[in-house]
C-alpha cells in the first residue's frame, strides 16, 4: 500500500510517524473502530478486525511508546458524554467544570452523536485516558462502554440504569410529578395530560411517574398520556393534536422544557390563553423556564446535587471503594411561576 493519505496523513510528512486516523483514513474506517480493534476491545467483527491488522502493519503503524508510559500514570481527568441539545445536561457539564477543577481534576466532555453515539463518545473518552466516566443516558449494548467498565469507575445520568450493577443518579421524578399534579388539582384541574412516554428510559419512567402521580390524586380515570419526545417539535406536535380535541385539557404536564416551550408557542398561536385558558408546567427548570417570555411553572433538576453526586461517586471509586452499587435520587421541587393558574369557571 503506497502513502495515499493525505491531510492529517503520512502523505503530507513522509517522516512523521503514521497514527490511527492514518490508518482509518487508509482504509475509510471510524478513528474509533480502529482504536478498539488495536486496544483488543470486545465488538469490531472479525474482517474489520483483519482489515485493520493489515492496515496498522502496511503503514508501519507502531503504539506510542510514551503514550503507553503517561497511561500508567495519573490523568486527574473525568470524561463526560452528554446530549448536545439538552439544556439541563449542557448545565451539569459546565458546573460539574468548575466543581472538578476545585478538586484538582480536570473534566473531559465528549457529545452523544453520530450513529452510535455511546460507542463514539466513550471510546473517545478512553483515548484521552480518562481516570472515570459519567454518561448521560447510555446505551447498555455499546462495546466501547463494556470496555470501559473494566478499565474506570462508570456512573450513569439521566435514566434509572437497569443494570443493578452499575452506579447511577438521576432526578427523583416520582417526587417532582406528584408535586406538580398536586399543585394543578389544587389549583381545581383533574382534566390533565401528559405529554411524554416516547425517547428510552427516561421517557417511559416520566410517564409512569406521572401515572402514578394521578392515581395517588384520586383521577387514575383520567390519566391521558399524549406521545412525545423530549425535543421542541415533538412538543409542537404534541400540542397540535391536543388542539384537534373538542375539548381540551386544561393543564398539560411536559416531560422536559423544551417540550413545554413549544406548547406555549404553539397555544399562543392558536389564541389559547395559558394560563386562562389551559394551564402548562415543564420539567429541568432549565434556562427556559424563567425566561421573561416564558414564565414557566417547571419541575426542577438539581444540577448541583447531580454533580456533587456522580463526582463524589467517581471518586470514592478512584479512592478503592469496593462499596454495593449506588443509586442517587437526587430532590425535584415544583417552581411555579405564571403559566399554572386555577380552572376558568
Amino acid at each position: 500500500m503506497s502513502d495515499s493519505v493525505t491531510g492529517r496523513g503520512r502523505g503530507s510528512d513522509p517522516s512523521r510517524l503514521p497514527t490511527m486516523r492514518d490508518v482509518a483514513d487508509s482504509i475509510g474506517v471510524s478513528r474509533q473502530l480502529v482504536s478498539l480493534v488495536l486496544r483488543g476491545a470486545p465488538g469490531p467483527s472479525a474482517e474489520s478486525r483483519e482489515r485493520i491488522l493489515a492496515a496498522a502493519a502496511d503503514l508501519g503503524y507502531r503504539p506510542n511508546a510514551s503514550a503507553r508510559q503517561l497511561r500508567q500514570q495519573r490523568t486527574r481527568l473525568i470524561g463526560i458524554a452528554h446530549g448536545m441539545s439538552n439544556p439541563f445536561q449542557a448545565t451539569v457539564v459546565e458546573r460539574m467544570i468548575a466543581r472538578a477543577a476545585e478538586l484538582g481534576f480536570g473534566v473531559v466532555p465528549r457529545p452523544l452523536v453520530g450513529a452510535h453515539p455511546s460507542e463514539e463518545a466513550i471510546a473517545a473518552l478512553l483515548e484521552e485516558r480518562v481516570e472515570a466516566i459519567a454518561v448521560f443516558n447510555a446505551d447498555p449494548t455499546a462495546p466501547a462502554l463494556a470496555d470501559a467498565r473494566k478499565r474506570v469507575p462508570i456512573v450513569w445520568l439521566g435514566e434509572w440504569a437497569r443494570d443493578e450493577t452499575v452506579d447511577n443518579v438521576h432526578v427523583d421524578e416520582t417526587a417532582g410529578l406528584r408535586a406538580a399534579v398536586e399543585h394543578l388539582v389544587g389549583l381545581g384541574h383533574a382534566r390533565i395530560a401528559y405529554l411524554g412516554g416516547l425517547d428510552g428510559n427516561v421517557g417511559a419512567d416520566r410517564a409512569e411517574a406521572y401515572r402514578a402521580a394521578m392515581r395517588s390524586a384520586g383521577l387514575e380515570g383520567r390519566i391521558d398520556v399524549i406521545p412525545s419526545g423530549f425535543d421542541e417539535e415533538s412538543g409542537a406536535a404534541a400540542a397540535r393534536s391536543v388542539l384537534g380535541r373538542d375539548e381540551l385539557p386544561t393543564a398539560l404536564l411536559c416531560c422536559g422544557d423544551q417540550v413545554a416551550t413549544a406548547v406555549l408557542a404553539v397555544l399562543a398561536r392558536a389564541g389559547v390563553a395559558v394560563p386562562g385558558d389551559v394551564s402548562v408546567v415543564g420539567f429541568d427548570d432549565s434556562r427556559l423556564a424563567a425566561l421573561s417570555y416564558h414564565q414557566l411553572s417547571s419541575v426542577r433538576q438539581d444540577a448541583e446535587r447531580t454533580v456533587e453526586a456522580a463526582l463524589g461517586i467517581l471518586l470514592d471509586r478512584l479512592d478503592g471503594s469496593d462499596s454495593p452499587r449506588h443509586r442517587v435520587a437526587t430532590p425535584a421541587e415544583l417552581v411555579v411561576r405564571e403559566s399554572t393558574g386555577p380552572v376558568r369557571a
